[in-house]
């Protein structure tokens, strides 16, 4: 089924791990979140691994270096070096370095990790709109930076320098909840001076252009936790996805996904990897999987049967999707989710 016809997600007989010769996986929300390990990740990646599957961690937040999160990754007890990382700071800096000369000066908004990354490609970062850069650049910088940067990016944008971002997600996972992420901050920039800027970062085709440069990946599968970067980045590259719910995206907003935010495959967690998935089928006008037949019936779901959660979930996402077409599902499915426990 193609890409832009998916009205449910797919089944696989063998193991994704096996199925695929490597993960491009997200961190934040899927790998950990607020820097603890999530749980089942560590032992689920070393046994992907240990079969043979490689693991690429591929990331839109640019605050950090390769270096840092492969040591950070490392200490939670999931092997991993530089090269093993895709940043969105790597993208964006390869987006500038293609459009400037080496040596040129620009405004840097963010923290160390895109600094590393300008600096790789002979960029040369600096700290004011008065020290004549030629582009602005902003990235996620972390929790702690101030009002000032915001106001510095502005200034510059303003007098009609090209603007860059890493990323625009709007939110970030922690250990404390959903924070504000780097798309946050570039909207500060964006309001101050109406300008847009050009974006590197998932679900844009440069991030998808510096992974497949850095992994050689021949039958990727994209794994994240966000429909609007991780999946939609999965459809615009035209490769298969497996959403799991460990971190932003919830039931219900899986049920009403777009079509190009919809997932090959949906899990719970990174355990996803190591098995085969469920075959959904049309039955009797609704869908089944595992024990569960989900239908839609006088404007509102119905759920029949038991079984695995996920199963349910599944079911349910082709009775939302098949529905929705190429819109989008809007019916309340808060009660067939409680009945799933999501």
């Amino acid at each position: 089924m193609s890409q832009t016809g998916r009205i449910m997600p797919r089944g696989s007989e063998q193991p994704l791990s096996e199925a695929y010769d490597t993960a491009l996986l997200d961190l934040d929300g899927v790998v950990y979140a607020g820097g603890a390990a999530i749980a089942h990740a560590v032992d689920a990646l070393a046994e992907a691994r240990d079969g043979g599957m490689r693991l690429a961690y591929v990331t839109n937040n640019a605050l950090r270096t390769p270096d840092a999160v492969a040591e950070h990754l490392t200490e939670l007890g999931v092997p991993a070096g530089p090269t093993d990382v895709i940043t969105s700071a790597q993208a964006v800096a390869r987006l500038v370095s293609d459009q400037l000369p080496q040596g040129s000066k620009v405004l840097l908004i963010g923290g160390e990790g895109l600094r590393v990354a300008l600096t790789e490609r002979g960029l040369v970062p600096v700290e004011s709109a008065d020290d004549e850069p030629v582009a602005v650049v902003q990235g996620y910088g972390g929790p702690d930076i101030t009002w000032s940067r915001f106001a510095e990016a502005s200034y510059a944008v303003a007098r009609g320098l090209p603007w860059f971002a890493s990323n625009v997600d709007l939110t970030i996972p922690s250990g404390r909840g959903i924070a504000p992420g780097n798309g946050a901050a570039v909207e500060v920039v964006r309001i101050a001076t109406g300008a847009d800027p050009q974006v590197a970062g998932k679900p844009l085709p440069p991030m998808h252009r510096e992974t497949v440069l850095r992994t050689g990946a021949e039958r990727p599968l994209v794994v994240g936790d966000r429909l609007d970067t991780d999946i939609e980045g999965a459809f615009n590259g035209g490769v298969d996805s497996l959403l799991v719910l460990t971190g932003v995206t919830d039931g219900a907003q899986l049920l009403a996904a777009r079509p190009e935010h919809r997932p090959t495959f949906v899990d719970a967690d990174l355990r996803g990897l190591l098995t085969g998935q469920p075959e959904v089928t049309e039955a009797g006008g609704g869908f089944a999987c595992g024990g569960w037949t989900a239908s839609i019936a006088d404007g509102e779901f119905a759920l029949d049967g038991d079984g695995e959660a996920m199963d349910g979930l599944r079911a349910l996402c082709a009775a939302a999707w098949s529905r929705a077409g190429d819109g989008v599902c809007e019916l309340d499915a808060a009660k067939v989710l409680a009945r799933l426990g999501l």
